[in-house]
């Protein structure tokens, strides 16, 4: 996620804007957008997605509703990202990354065939930096993936799965003969373990959701994976008249700790061989679960029952709750792993280990670069932007009865340019310059846009195993804006919070 509040870590109710980078330093021009692009589309699954065959074979992309518009995957509020994971019998651990293109259309480049070895496990997951995405079969392409949308009538939103839980089942079994090998978390420049996705100060409204995936779009919208081969067509085709490529990436948070968080702080993540990108290390959703269920230390964040990805007609659900945890390792509620919303809330806002490390932090996310220059300049100020939105699309406000913590100061141009953290029941100063413009809210799943991101770091960080939380069968969290004495700060499509 960086910020959406729809179904992603904080990815806002709107599509959250992901701007695309120039590839190979040449200027690349932009895929032609659509006016009001529909923010829920379909991906349509090619049969027999857990086989090296169906692993090759490009997902399609084509519009939910096509009366509402079409849905293009250079069009980078809309595109969908999909990430795998193959593990053998004999515990090696690879990713890949399977292709999206546009329903009709053929990919830029030819795509990465990836090895599967006999009796290997794959997994496979998804990401969405739209609102809603559904998955579609092809043949019988979703009961052969055991793939998970969501619950009958209520998809996840910019989640998805297929066969995640066989993959963590023989991944964990791999890990416990010592074949797969868990690097120990480091000691991040704060003098703390580094975080992983399941820490405090790492989660926002939805945790663990959208993928670390890149494509290269060329300038007529076709997708192309991301490795050598493909950046070599895509220049050839410039040089005989075409234009240049760009860098698509899903906004998530798994890419917020790896690009972002982590190199301000020292840290590096698990990483895996990439198949689709020339071998090269790289960190994926599954191993970031992988190390946050070995790793990471108490109080751990589990996905709660509030999480928006995680609701059904806006009240909570145990079981759509316990189907999301399950696409990323993490123990259902009625195994007494509680997803109480409330007790989800009092960590983030009012434990050390929440948000307040964001803001003990502030000297090192000050000097580290934004995700999306959009809503902050700096790291810290998309963080504290992600948080306030997050304490709002939680409903925290509802479920402790306390005003947002957050206060953010904005510039003329409506930036996140300051924040203070106030202990929870106080209110935070107004300090945001009375006629500046309300900063550009992040939606519910800050994630960080692939044009911003730094190199991906080579190195391994793990992560911990879950801890209980209390169970909640309360209600959909409120909607209620934060207190009037704080910036109002509204959701808005240029920030992206997975």
């Amino acid at each position: 996620m960086i910020l959406a509040v729809v179904a992603g870590s904080v990815f806002a109710a709107g599509a959250g804007h992901h701007q695309q980078a120039q590839a190979g330093g040449k200027p690349a021009s932009q895929p032609a957008q659509d006016a009001a692009p529909d923010p829920n589309c379909t991906l349509v699954v090619p049969g027999h997605p857990l086989t090296a065959r169906g692993l090759a074979t490009p997902y399609k992309l084509v519009a939910t509703d096509p009366g509402k518009g079409p849905c293009h995957e250079a069009n980078p509020d809309q595109a969908a990202f999909v990430e795998a994971a193959i593990v053998t019998r004999s515990g090696k651990l690879t990713v890949y990354d399977p292709l999206v293109i546009d329903k009709g259309t053929r990919p830029a480049a030819p795509t990465v065939r990836p090895t599967v070895p006999k009796g290997s496990t794959v997994g496979v997951w998804f990401g969405f930096n739209g609102d809603q995405l559904t998955l579609k079969p092809s043949g019988g392409s979703l009961a052969q993936g055991r793939c998970v949308n969501g619950v009958p009538g209520s998809v996840f939103g910019q989640f998805a799965y297929c066969n995640a839980p066989a993959f963590f089942r023989a991944a964990n079994a791999q890990t416990a003969k010592k074949h797969i090998r868990i690097p120990a978390l480091g000691t991040a420049r704060d003098g703390r373990p580094c975080p992983t996705t399941r820490d405090f100060s790492v989660v926002d409204q939805d945790g663990s959701d959208n993928v670390v995936t890149h494509y290269l779009a060329d300038a007529q919208g076709r997708i192309a994976q991301n490795n050598a081969a493909s950046r070599a067509a895509l220049r050839k085709a410039a040089q005989s008249g075409g234009a240049s490529f760009t860098d698509l990436t899903n906004g998530s948070d798994n890419l917020l700790l790896t690009h972002f968080i982590d190199p301000a702080l020292g840290c590096t993540p698990f990483t895996a061989p990439n198949q689709s990108s020339d071998g090269q290390a790289s960190s994926a959703l599954p191993l970031d679960e992988l190390s946050a269920a070995a790793r990471q230390r108490a109080p751990i964040a589990l996905v709660p029952e509030n999480d928006p990805m995680t609701l059904v007609d806006d009240h909570t659900s145990v079981r759509k709750t316990d189907r999301y945890r399950a696409g990323v390792d993490m123990p259902p509620i009625g195994a007494g792993h509680g997803g109480d919303g409330k007790a989800f809330c009092s960590t983030l806002f009012g434990d050390p280990a929440g948000v307040q490390r964001v803001f003990k932090d502030k000297a090192l996310f000050t000097n580290a670069p934004s995700p999306d220059p959009g809503t902050a300049p700096n790291l810290f100020g998309f963080l504290a932007s992600r948080a306030n939105q997050s304490f709002t699309n939680l409903g925290c406000d509802r479920l402790l009865g306390v005003a947002n913590p957050v206060g953010l100061t904005t510039g003329a141009e409506g930036l996140v340019t300051d924040a203070v953290l106030v202990p929870l029941g106080q209110t935070p100063p107004s300090s945001s310059p009375a006629n500046s413009p309300s900063p550009a809210a992040a939606p519910s799943t800050a994630s960080p846009s692939a044009s911003q991101a730094p190199a991906t770091p080579v190195t391994s960080t793990p992560t911990s195993s879950p801890t209980p939380t209390a169970n909640d069968g309360s209600s959909a969290p409120s909607s209620t804006p934060p207190s009037p004495s704080l910036t109002p700060v509204t959701p808005s499509s240029s920030v992206n919070v997975h």
